[in-house]
């Protein structure tokens, strides 16, 4: 049985737990952690000062949140779409982009451009492989992300390009390179520069060979899991007008660009 509290510790206990727990709005977990406590401990002094515990009006109740923002559609949300079928991915709580060791420049631009979007942090983490995670906790934003046709297992359901961005060709430019600047890649052949766009999602594959057609690209058929754009032209009005953010495609194709510096 739990020792009588005197006054001044009940004092002391119901303004230290109203402020957390009430005026700052904290979990009972997050309590916990603050003042080194059991989650429990936290639970039952909060019921012996008759402070009402209600978890679903938390901030962070089920990683729910009430400061995130969700944003209309724009092209900068078809970029961020971009992204996420390329190296992005859902989980129930997290919405999360994956990119390698060498991608600083561009973690930070993506890091930016979901910050913009939802009107929260993202948070940027490093694998024990180099490899970094830019990532926002919600629910909300993970459920209204699925709304737009986004999934949890991209190759398993097959998933292919929301509707709205291909009315637009803003919408079509910017999910280019967000797409591209993630899942695409930029090299050298023989006598040229081709770009290739990868995926193993075959609607997403060919929505995307349908977007370049339109934009004006001579796409090949998909192959492979790829599409290629090869002809010179092309490949560079690609660099010019869909303007990839990622510096490291950037720096490639300007290197490749330099040995055809005509045609």
């Amino acid at each position: 049985m739990a020792r009588r509290w005197t006054k001044e510790e009940e004092n002391r206990f119901r303004k230290e737990l109203y402020l957390l727990y009430v005026t700052q709005n904290k979990s009972i977990g997050e309590i916990g952690k603050e003042l080194g406590r059991p989650y429990q401990t936290v639970f039952d002094r909060l019921r012996r000062l008759n402070i009402e515990t209600n978890p679903k009006q938390k901030t962070k109740y089920r990683n729910q949140r009430n400061d995130v923002q969700l944003p209309e559609q724009s092209a900068r949300l078809a970029e961020f779409l971009g992204i996420m079928l390329g190296d992005g991915h859902i989980s129930h709580f997290q919405t999360i982009v994956t990119l390698g060791t060498k991608e600083l420049e561009y973690v930070q631009y993506v890091q930016a451009l979901m910050q913009e979007l939802f009107k929260v942090k993202a948070t940027i983490s490093i694998k024990k492989s180099g490899y970094r995670d830019v990532y926002i906790g919600s629910t909300l934003i993970t459920k209204w992300l699925k709304g737009q046709g986004l999934v949890e297992n991209k190759v398993a359901a097959q998933v292919g390009v929301p509707e709205w961005i291909m009315s637009d060709k803003k919408y079509m430019e910017a999910f280019a390179r967000g797409f591209f600047d993630t899942d695409g890649s930029v090299y050298n052949l023989r006598f040229g520069i081709q770009i290739s766009l990868t995926n193993k999602s075959a609607p997403l594959l060919l929505a995307l060979q349908d977007m370049l057609r339109k934009l004006g690209y001579k796409a090949s058929e998909a192959s492979a899991y790829k599409v290629y754009i090869t002809k010179r032209e092309d490949v560079k009005r690609f660099f010019k007008e869909i303007a990839p953010a990622n510096l490291k495609h950037r720096r490639r194709f300007d290197k490749f660009a330099r040995r055809y510096p005509s045609g």
